[in-house]
Parts: structure tokens; C-alpha cells; sequence
């Protein structure tokens, strides 16, 4: 049928051109008189009228139908009508062959539902009102799944996101899990990269990291966690919490769309890394390439639109909070703790004591009173263990037999602290000095990182062994000359140092080999050769004064 915008122009156009009456035009485009009238009256044809099917079998039970949607009205949100269970109610009281079908019903229930809240002076469950948020007033929060490949490994994760409500900038992180010390750590994070904090609220769903309970039939108050109460304090913002369940998601919904947009667009295909921490680097970088783009319906970037808004942000609080969970356990025989079913090694000194931890979302630290003891990255495996090989040089200097099956050495080895400088070394310490000493002369060695940088203890042992001496005094001494040459600034920054030769004899290769060889290496020894002569004097007795030798000699009783 030819479209009723091209029959009025052709209409039009033969009425303009031919000056033909309506009969004729009728007849000639085949209408009716009223539709040419219609053309000639304007270009636009008027619209149709929707078609209206009478349904006539759901007539009778039209009433019935308005009831069960009214009875909704004062029924919990989950045990309401739908359209599925009025057909059945209808089938059930009245036979398939009379009900109306579900298409039918399902039609007249979507309609007549939020004309039925309407009448009770309610709106529909769907319907939100435009807002318009102040700059620096609003946030959002919420946290949404995430997979990634991390080590080789498919494994699920949380990605928590701040989102300011007015620029739209957002702020994500991924963590391995959504307990509360990761929810306060990304509330850090957060404030940082905005550089404040809003002044007015943040919205939220009920999370267990913030509320305990939520009271029913009292509005908006919750019940808190006293921890988070805490924070919250500290930072100076107040919490907006949304209603609970999917009736609420609207309240929030510029960190809900936040969620998939981030995941959809940064996160697919999955991201495989190495640490979490890689992941989050990442998503810096990504956070700052989202500062370029606009939100639809916007003039401005999401950058100039924060630009804009970071002035009328709250300055960040003097005293930061520590967002690690404090926990207080005892120290095990073998020198591990016990936190969230995994272990964690410390200071063999604070064996049967009990230490306190700070669990965070991506690491765990441990003080022994107001000193920190040690720091690792936190486990995410259930019964995984992280042992740190410097807990136990003091254990391992007087066993140094348990040192080449230790858990300690295993870890060490694979995360590349134990270096394959280290591995000579110690073959070499033990074909001179034998298995035990030559294992303490390498735990000597591996104290001294807790005073040097790496780097330049692994000179120090390169050093030694380029002339054959595996002593740790030689090592350290090594070591200490590296340090001060790489930090004394000796060399122009775009100049190439030259190589530093050590002249390093060993008193141990001076024993085991050619003596004519080792001397011969030696510059020449112009000092006088020793002489005793002068203590030999202090070896003679002494004579009395105003004795005779034979007086001096003899004695009286």
C-alpha cells in the first residue's frame, strides 16, 4: 500500500497542478472523498487510531481481576499477584474454557495495576522523579562481581566503586573480597583520588559491612556497625540508605550503571595479571582515561565536570583511619599466626606471644606493641600459608640443619628473594667451610639485608666470590662499599661509572691454595719486619734501689 504521506502529496499535487475536484482526485487515487478532503486540509496525514480488541471473554472477570491487584496494595512486596498467578486463579475458580487466556490477562493486569496505585493515591513501583545533585554534595557506593585470571588462575573477586553523583567521576578497585576492611580501604582509596570528601551524604544498600539490621517500619534508620560508625565519624560524611531490595536500585542508580559500563567496557575480555595490585594499576590508568569522555546529555567531560566540582568538597580528615580489622592472635611453635583459616609467619623471638594484627583488604601487618614485626600480602586461598625466610635466621643460625628442607627456603626460592647469587654462594661456603658452618656463614650473610638494600648485598656476594672468599665479614664489607658508591652520587647521571675491581684475598684461599700465587697478587710490603724486643724488657725483674745484688738475692725469714 503506498504510504499515506506520498498518496496526500500526489493528492495535493494533482489538485495544484490539474485543478481537479474531489469526485475526480477520489477516483483517480482510489480513496475516499474524506481522505482527499483530509489531504487537501493539511500535507500530514492524522494519525490511526490504535486498534482496540474488545476481549469480550474478559469482561465478566474484569472486577475480580481489579480486586486481587487491590488486595496488592496492602500485601508484601514478594507475595503480590502476578499476571502468571491471576490466569491460574481464574482457571482454578472457573475453567479453562470459560478463564480468559494469559496473553489476555497478562495485558489487562500491566494497565490496570498502576491505574489501581493511582487511585489510592500511590504511583507505580517503576516510576522516579529527575534530581539534580549539587557539586560536592553526593556519592554513591556499591560493589559488583568480577572474574579475573589472577596467577593462572579463573577466580572471583569484588570491584568496589565510588561514583561522585554530580561529575559522574568514579573511583575502582578490585579486592579479593567484600568483607568491611575492604569497604573502608576503597572509601580511602577514594577520598585520595578525589582529594575530599562530600559534605552532604553517601548513598548505600544495606551492606554487612555497615548495617547490622535494618528497622523495619522506622524509615531510613539501620542498624550499625559500631566500626563503621567509627569511620564514618572520622571522615565527617553522613550514610543515605537506600530501601532494601531491587525497589531501592533506583535511588542509586548512576553507581548501578557504573558497575556494568566499567565491566563491560575495561573488564571483558577477562584480565589475566599476576597480583591484584597489577590489576588495580591498571585501572588507574583506565580512571584516567575516562576522564576524556562525556556522559550522554552532557556538554563537558566527566574531567572538567570534576575540575569544576573538587572546590566544594570537604578537605580530607587530619588523622587518617587505619581500615585493617585489629585482631589479636597467639604465635604458634612454628612461628605462624592463624588469621581468616590461613598462616603468616613472624619474628621467631615472638613464639608463644600473642601479636597484633591489622587485616587489611590486600595485606595483613603485625605489631608487637607499637612496633611493626612484619607485613604480607594477604592470602586469598583457604589453609594458604605466607613464611617469610628472615623470621627464622635466628632459629635457623643455631639449626642450620633445618635450613635446606625449610617451608622458609621454599618460598624464598620461589619468589626470587633467595637469588641464585645466594645458591653460589652457599655452595661454596659448604665445599670449604663444611655443611653447618658454611650454612652460618649464609645466615650471617642473609642478616645483612635487614640493614642494606638488597641489590647491594648481591654485589657484596658477586664481589666475594669473584676472588674466591666466603666470609659474610668480606660480604659485608662489600656490600657497604657498593652502597656508598651507588648513594654518594660519585658519578655524572648521564656518565657510565667505571667498574670497580675488588682486590679481596681470602685467608681461607691463602690456607688452601698456593701461598707463592695468593702473596704474589699482593702489593709489595715495605714495613719493617716486627720486632719483641722492647716487651722482652719488661720481662726482667727489677732492682730495688740502695740494695747491694747479693742483699737483693738473699732473703731473711
Amino acid at each position: 500500500m503506498e504510504p499515506r504521506v506520498e498518496l496526500f502529496a500526489r493528492i495535493r499535487r494533482d489538485s495544484r497542478v490539474e485543478s481537479l475536484g474531489i469526485r475526480a482526485l477520489a477516483k483517480r487515487h482510489g480513496v475516499g472523498r474524506n481522505t482527499v478532503r483530509q489531504a487537501l486540509t493539511s500535507a500530514e496525514p492524522p494519525p490511526k487510531k490504535p486498534r482496540v480488541r474488545s476481549a469480550p471473554r474478559l469482561g465478566p472477570f474484569r472486577a475480580e481481576i481489579d480486586q486481587m491487584l487491590r488486595a496488592d496494595l496492602e500485601a508484601p512486596r514478594k507475595q503480590r499477584h502476578s499476571a502468571v498467578r491471576v490466569a491460574e486463579v481464574l482457571v482454578e475458580r472457573h475453567g479453562a474454557d470459560v478463564a480468559p487466556s494469559y496473553s489476555t490477562v497478562r495485558n489487562y493486569v500491566r494497565a490496570r495495576r498502576a491505574e489501581i496505585a493511582a487511585e489510592r493515591g500511590s504511583v507505580a513501583a517503576d516510576a522516579v522523579v529527575p534530581q539534580e545533585h549539587a557539586p560536592g554534595e553526593e556519592a554513591e557506593v556499591d560493589f559488583g562481581e568480577v572474574w579475573i585470571v589472577l596467577a593462572g588462575v579463573r577466580t572471583k573477586c569484588h570491584m568496589f566503586i565510588m561514583r561522585l553523583s554530580h561529575s559522574g567521576r568514579a573511583v575502582h578497585r578490585v579486592y579479593s573480597t567484600q568483607s568491611q576492611e575492604a569497604f573502608l580501604e576503597g572509601h580511602l582509596e577514594a577520598f585520595d583520588e578525589f582529594g575530599g570528601v562530600p559534605t552532604r551524604h553517601i548513598r548505600y544498600d544495606n551492606l554487612s559491612s555497615a548495617v547490622r539490621r535494618v528497622v523495619f517500619g522506622a524509615g531510613r534508620v539501620r542498624d550499625e556497625n559500631e566500626r563503621w560508625i567509627l569511620f564514618r565519624s572520622t571522615a565527617g560524611f553522613d550514610p543515605f540508605y537506600c530501601i532494601p531490595g531491587v525497589e531501592g536500585a533506583h535511588e542509586k542508580g548512576g553507581v548501578e550503571g557504573e558497575v556494568g559500563w566499567f565491566r563491560r567496557r575495561r573488564l571483558t575480555p577477562v584480565p589475566e595479571v599476576s597480583s591484584l595490585a597489577e590489576l588495580n594499576e591498571r585501572i588507574r590508568e583506565w580512571e584516567a582515561q575516562d576522564l576524556n569522555r562525556k556522559i550522554t546529555g552532557r556538554p563537558r567531560t566527566i574531567g572538567e565536570d570534576f575540575e569544576a566540582e573538587r572546590p566544594f568538597l570537604a578537605p580530607l580528615p587530619a588523622e587518617r583511619f587505619d581500615p585493617g580489622l585489629p585482631l589479636y592472635p597467639r604465635v604458634d611453635r612454628s612461628a605462624l599466626i592463624t588469621v581468616r583459616q590461613a598462616k603468616y609467619s613472624v619474628p621467631a623471638r615472638l613464639i608463644g606471644r600473642k601479636v597484633r594484627v591489622s587485616l587489611r583488604a590486600t595485606e595483613l601487618v603485625v605489631f608487637d606493641g607499637r612496633t611493626q614485626v612484619a607485613r604480607h600480602e594477604r592470602v586469598v586461598e583457604r589453609y594458604g600459608q605466607s613464611v617469610q625466610l628472615d623470621h627464622y635466621l635466628e632459629v635457623l643460625a643455631r639449626k642450620p640443619g633445618a635450613l635446606p628442607g625449610s617451608t622458609a627456603l621454599a618460598r624464598a626460592r620461589e619468589s626470587g628473594t633467595f637469588t641464585s647469587a645466594h645458591e653460589a654462594f652457599w655452595a661454596e661456603s659448604r665445599k670449604v667451610n663444611g655443611d653447618a658452618a658454611g650454612t652460618r656463614e649464609l645466615i650471617d650473610v642473609l642478616l645483612l639485608h635487614r640493614s642494606l638494600r638488597a641489590s647491594d648485598v648481591i654485589a657484596g656476594i658477586r664481589a666475594a666470590l669473584s676472588v674466591g672468599a666466603v666470609s659474610a665479614d668480606v660480604v659485608a664489607i662489600e656490600a657497604r662499599m657498593h652502597a656508598n658508591g651507588s648513594t654518594l652520587g660519585m658519578h655524572h647521571p648521564h656518565q657510565q661509572p667505571e667498574p670497580v675491581e675488588h682486590r679481596v684475598i681470602s685467608l681461607t684461599q691463602r690456607r688452601l691454595t698456593d701461598p707463592a700465587a695468593v702473596i704474589a697478587g699482593l702489593p709489595k710490603d715495605t714495613r719493617p719486619v716486627p720486632s719483641v724486643t722492647a716487651y722482652d724488657e719488661l720481662l726482667k725483674r727489677r732492682k730495688k734501689p740502695g740494695k747491694s745484688p747479693a742483699e737483693s738475692e738473699g732473703t731473711t725469714a
